[in-house]
Formats: structure tokens, C-alpha cells, sequence
């Protein structure tokens, strides 16, 4: 508890890569997405993953040695399927100094057996830390990655500052893996790990299936300063089962020309799905095998037919090929790449790394992809390395 607190009233200046903060009973809660998108399609997965801050800093400048936030959470929980909790982590000038793991907050518990759902309350959470090192210095507490977020207090026992990043701005769009689904932590999800070992600030439109090549995600992408821009898309695709090739390929299409009507010159990178054998050649839709319910890992299985790729039904292996081809056939865009998703991880990782619940990265895995995408697009050769120097 600090004797006499300065509470800083928290705006976004305070808060890198939301979108916005919108005021509550309690204090505010952050948003990936701006209100528009979630007034115009309030589709109940799309709103309770850009809740989610993935990829969302508090970065204050500051000489207090002591500082405590007070959150409220509001997470999805599986009856018989336990998810560990999210957690904040702390860096002081670059370099990590704590991990919380949160407690309390709300609940939507969710029965996957039956998708009857209820609702739990519980109290807030109080991150508290001291012995911070003494002097000027910047603290940057990355938020969760995987629960619903309103900050409602920031208290320290000296004045804070908001901090201005002058690093190279780096937007990326993808599915829950991009999300972080099955990281350890907020800094350890494959695109954080990318942007801390890339130096380049990070904003994540990662959005736990809603990759689904939806023209809104296209306008946000268009609108949003950015120096550099990857999408990665495919997966959902396929395990919503929401779109067959003839559809896949002009939308694709269609969602980079609104990107480039924002971004003309902007080095934009396509990113093909990363290794899945269950949709490697078997279309979606996905859906939880029910005879791992209740187990200590739950697991995904694909439910399509492989003889309805011929008719137009969509598999990795085939949305691999053409992303691909895509990108050649685009090929006046000098400033449009495509990376596939094999480079991050490919069958020889699932043999290594397997997929714990057979769609997504474990913590190990999410590690390995951030250190490959900031060496394959950040490092020495890479299509991003130029403008982030």
C-alpha cells in the first residue's frame, strides 16, 4: 500500500496499441477495435476478443519505486475444459523485472457440451509493485492477452508521464494464434516476441476467429498509422468453413486494395497458415472432439470432407497455394510479400513442438515464431528491414 498516492488519471497517451478507451462505472475499458466496427457488426466472438488488450502497453516515464494498478477482468471460461489465467508482465527500460497472475474479476462461463452459458462475478485485481530501481526510468506493463480488460487505477509514489514511442510502428492482423491462444504471457506471444526482439512498436489486431477477411478489418488496417503491415489469414477460414475458393481469393483480393487505398507504399507482408495437420488436407468446419472433454487437454478435430476440395471447399494446403499465387499475380505492388507460414512453423516443429490442442502453438512454440518472423521480416534481408533500420 503506498502512504500517500498519486493517482494518474489514465488516457490513451498512457496505453500503446488500443484503438480506444471507452469511460465505465469503474474506470475504462480498452478496445482493439473503434466503435464503429463493433456498432456496425456486434458479433459476440469479434467483440469479446478486441476486449482482449493482446499486444497493449501502460508505459508511463516516471522515478516512483513503487506503483499499483488496479484492473477488473472479464474472462470466457470452458465448463470442463480449465484455461490458465492471464497475466501482466513488467519490463523497467527494456527489461523484464515481474509477472502477475491475475485473479478475480468476471466470468462467462461457457458449456461446451450443451453452449449453455452463465455469468460470475467476482473482485478486482491489484497489481502491486516496489522496489522498482530508483531514477527515471520507463515501465511498460504488457496487459493480457487472453481476458477482457477496464483499468481502473494507477496509483505511484512519485508523478507520471505518458511516453511517446519513436520506434517504427508495426500493425498486425490475424487469427487466435496471432491472438496469442496458448502463449505463457502477454510478451511471449509469437508477435510480441517479434516486436521486442525487433525494436518496433507493436500493435495487434490478432482477433481470436475473426480472421475471416472481413472488409471493416480492412478499413481499421487502412486507417491506422502503421510503418509496417503483415496479415496473416487462412486458418479461420477454413475452420469456420465460412468461404469456398471461388469467394476466398477475390475477398483476399479486396482486402488488400482497401489496405493500399490507406497505404499505398507501406511494405505489406501476406502470411500464409503455419502448420495444422488436422486441416492440412481435410476442410473445416473444426469443432471440440467431444471425447476430450473433461480431459487435461482439450482438443480440436476437422469435421469436412477431403473429397469437397475438388468442388471448391478450402484445406491449408490450399489457401498456401493460392496466397501464393496471389501475391504473383500482383506483382506491380513492389511493396506486397508473401511469407509462408511453413518459414514459422512447419511439420518438422509440430514433430518437435506438437500443437497441445492440435490447432494452436504451445509457449514454446509462440517463442520460436516471434524469434523467426523478427529474423525472416525484421533482420538483415528481410522486407520490413529497410524502414525499421
Amino acid at each position: 500500500m503506498i502512504t500517500t498516492p498519486i493517482t494518474t488519471p489514465i488516457s490513451t497517451a498512457y496505453v500503446h496499441g488500443v484503438a480506444e478507451l471507452e469511460p465505465t462505472g469503474r474506470g475504462v475499458r480498452l478496445h482493439r477495435l473503434p466503435a464503429w466496427v463493433r456498432e456496425q457488426f456486434p458479433d459476440g466472438q469479434l467483440l469479446a476478443m478486441e476486449t482482449q488488450p493482446a499486444g497493449a502497453r501502460l508505459v508511463v516515464r516516471t522515478s516512483a519505486t513503487t506503483l499499483e494498478l488496479v484492473s477488473h477482468l472479464t474472462r470466457v471460461a470452458y465448463r470442463g475444459a480449465d484455461r490458465a489465467r492471464g497475466c501482466f508482465d513488467v519490463y523497467v527500460d527494456g527489461g523484464f523485472v515481474a509477472r502477475d497472475v491475475l485473479d478475480g474479476g468476471d466470468a462467462v462461463v461457457v458449456d461446451l457440451q450443451t453452449g449453455a452459458t452463465a455469468y460470475e462475478r467476482g473482485p478486482s485485481h491489484t497489481t502491486a509493485l516496489s522496489g522498482l530501481p530508483e531514477g527515471d526510468k520507463i515501465v511498460e506493463v504488457w496487459l493480457p492477452h487472453n481476458e477482457g480488460l477496464e483499468l481502473v487505477a494507477l496509483r505511484t509514489d512519485a508523478p507520471t508521464e505518458p511516453v511517446v514511442s519513436t520506434r517504427p510502428r508495426w500493425l498486425h492482423h490475424g487469427s487466435s494464434i496471432s491472438h496469442g491462444s496458448n502463449a505463457a504471457a502477454p510478451s511471449e506471444t509469437w508477435p510480441a516476441v517479434a516486436a521486442r526482439r525487433a525494436g518496433v512498436e507493436l500493435v495487434n489486431l490478432g482477433l481470436g476467429g475473426s480472421a475471416l477477411i472481413d472488409p471493416f478489418l480492412a478499413r481499421v488496417i487502412r486507417d491506422t498509422t502503421a510503418d509496417v503491415i503483415s496479415v496473416k489469414l487462412g486458418i479461420n477460414v477454413v475452420n469456420l468453413d465460412s468461404m469456398r475458393l471461388r469467394a476466398f481469393v477475390p475477398a483476399v483480393h479486396g482486402f488488400l486494395d482497401t489496405i493500399r487505398d490507406g497505404h499505398p507504399d507501406t511494405p505489406l507482408l501476406l502470411v500464409s497458415p503455419i502448420f495444422c495437420g488436422i486441416h492440412e488436407a481435410t476442410p473445416g468446419p473444426g469443432a471440440v472432439d467431444p471425447a476430450t472433454l473433461g480431459t487435461d487437454q482439450v482438443k480440436f478435430i476437422a469435421t469436412g470432407d477431403p473429397a469437397e476440395v475438388a468442388a471448391g471447399k478450402l484445406t491449408l494446403e490450399v489457401i498456401r497455394r493460392e496466397l501464393a499465387s496471389l501475391v504473383e499475380r500482383r506483382s506491380a505492388d513492389p511493396h506486397l510479400h508473401y511469407l509462408d507460414g511453413f518459414e514459422l512453423y512447419g511439420p518438422a516443429d509440430a514433430e518437435a513442438l506438437p500443437l497441445p490442442d492440435g490447432l494452436h502453438p504451445g509457449p514454446e512454440a509462440h517463442v520460436r515464431m516471434g524469434e523467426r518472423f523478427a529474423r525472416l521480416a525484421f533482420g538483415e534481408g528481410g522486407v520490413f528491414a529497410e524502414v525499421v533500420g
